[in-house]
């Protein structure tokens, strides 16, 4: 249904929108260390537990989960004198590895990520299709390296403050627009091409990849 699409678009608006707003908080008030360290480690820590029961079974997950809490609890002194190199790694880490994700996929004659991606939407591809998702592979390959590196620099050479608004409100504006440029350059490259975009494709990939329980 059309309503509930929106209201899950909507949810996830809001959900980035805090999040986006209390992370610069966090980065900016001192007395908030422990608000930012959460924010920082939650997500990352939360993937990581999904991946591991995906891939392996629930109380591998649970025990991961156990020691994960053993190790913050011991080392979360020294997490709070440096949050904001725990954030960075955490944000760097992230667009770094979606870059090697997608980059690896390009090597040898291995097939693309995003060829991938779209073959479990709306596959067989035509000869067209694979090398366009090859070069659209190329190219987020190259965005997220560069919004690692960029990331990077603000937080070496500029104010706190500073990197920390690029990191929390203009990555995400990025990332959309990223997805408009590619599914403007789609219509004109490929215009009889299936119109669901690579979001449709990533629910299809973790839908026909969820380990059984």
């Amino acid at each position: 249904m059309h309503w509930r699409r929106r209201a899950q678009l909507a949810a996830v608006i809001v959900f980035v929108l805090a999040y986006a707003g209390l992370s610069h908080y966090g980065n900016s008030v001192a007395k908030t260390r422990d608000l930012g360290i959460g924010l920082a480690i939650g997500p990352m820590l939360t993937v990581g537990l999904i991946l591991i029961w995906r891939g392996t079974h629930l109380l591998v997950a649970l025990f991961a989960a156990a020691l994960a809490a053993l190790l913050l609890r011991h080392y979360w002194p020294v997490l709070e004198k440096n949050f904001p190199v725990v954030y960075l790694l955490q944000e760097g880490g992230f667009y770094s590895v979606m870059a090697a994700s997608f980059g690896v996929s390009l090597l040898g004659s291995r097939v693309s990520l995003c060829t991938q991606l779209a073959d479990k939407v709306h596959g067989p591809l035509s000869t067209q299709e694979v090398a366009y998702t090859r070069r659209v592979t190329a190219a987020w390959t190259l965005f997220f390296a560069s919004i690692a590196a960029i990331s990077v620099n603000f937080f070496l050479f500029a104010p706190l403050r500073v990197w920390s608004l690029f990191a929390n409100f203009c990555v995400v504006p990025l990332i959309g627009l990223m997805f408009v440029a590619e599914y403007a350059v789609r219509q004109r490259v490929l215009p009889q091409a299936d119109r669901r975009g690579i979001l449709a494709a990533v629910r299809v990939y973790f839908a026909s990849s969820r380990h059984p329980t």
